[in-house]
């Protein structure tokens, strides 16, 4: 079930994906203030952009997902906005690709174990352990792996994602081999791999 969802998330994004713009127009858009219209994404914007240079320095990305139904990234995501340092992250994604931007971009909120991971399971640990944190990374969180936790992320999810990974490197000029799972980096819970396809198709995507 697992694969067959996550397959069919992967064609979604190379084939059924929303009209996107070029990667200079791409790259434009992401470093302006304000809620620019960005093709191919639908945003919903609790919290918009200022100055990117009055941006927290972000260096890396975190992907997560929560164990929610459908409207959980919505209703999250106004809690975030209510609280922007509880426990949670700046960007959410609804299962219908609706992307969320909950918190104004130099706040920091509570996500992560403090890169707690070290035994190399997925990737290399040493340039990750303990320093991969909230206090550099924007988390995103993808809304919809409940009740089944092992269950992939939406075709709209992945269609959002490739767009919305591409924005977030632009904005905060944060290389690709620094889009990490959750997983990746803390000891999470072993029923599934939180965030690693996600975070795994932003590096098969590539620049």
């Amino acid at each position: 079930m697992m694969m067959s969802r996550l397959f069919a998330a992967l064609f979604a994004a190379f084939l059924i994906a929303p009209a996107a713009a070029t990667d200079a127009e791409l790259a434009k858009l992401a470093r302006s203030p304000g809620t620019p219209d960005i093709p191919g994404l639908k945003i919903v914007w609790l919290a918009p952009w200022s100055d990117v240079r009055n941006a927290h320095p972000w260096r890396n990305i975190i992907v997560h997902q929560t164990e929610g139904p459908t409207g959980s990234a919505r209703g999250g995501a106004a809690e975030q906005a209510k609280n922007p340092t509880r426990r949670g992250v700046t960007v959410w994604v609804e299962t219908d690709g609706t992307v969320y931007w909950a918190v104004a971009e130099n706040l920091v909120p509570t996500h992560g174990d403090g890169a707690n991971r070290n035994d190399n399971k997925y990737i290399d640990n040493k340039p990750t352990y303990r320093q991969v944190v909230r206090d550099n990374s924007i988390g995103v969180e993808f809304a919809g792996n409940y009740p089944d936790v092992t269950a992939g992320p939406t075709e709209a999810q992945v269609a959002a994602w490739k767009i919305l990974v591409k924005v977030l490197r632009a904005r905060y000029d944060i290389p690709l081999d620094h889009v990490y799972a959750h997983n990746w980096i803390d000891y999470k819970d072993a029923r599934y791999c939180e965030g690693c396809w996600l975070a795994t198709l932003a590096r098969t995507w590539g620049e």
